[in-house]
C-alpha cells in the first residue's frame, strides 16, 4: 500500500466514524464527492492544504490523518 492509499484510507475511516457521507465531507471541505472518493481510493494526490482542509472539517490534526 502507497502512502496516497494509505491516506485515503486513513481518511474514509475517520469519516465514517462521524457518520459522514462522501458527498457531506465534499460540502463541508469544498471539495466534489467524486474527488472525495478519488480521494479515499488513493486515485488521488493531496497536497498538504487539500490535507489540512478536510482534517479540519473533520477535526482531526494533518499528523493523525497520515499515521499508519
Amino acid at each position: 500500500m502507497n502512502d496516497r492509499e494509505r491516506i485515503g484510507k486513513r481518511i474514509a475511516e475517520i469519516r465514517k466514524s462521524k457518520g459522514l457521507s462522501q458527498a457531506q465531507l465534499g460540502k463541508l471541505t469544498n471539495i466534489h464527492s467524486s474527488n472525495i472518493a478519488r480521494i479515499e481510493s488513493g486515485k488521488y494526490s493531496t497536497g498538504v492544504d487539500l490535507l489540512n482542509k478536510i482534517g479540519k472539517a473533520l477535526n482531526y490534526k494533518l499528523d493523525f490523518i497520515k499515521k499508519d
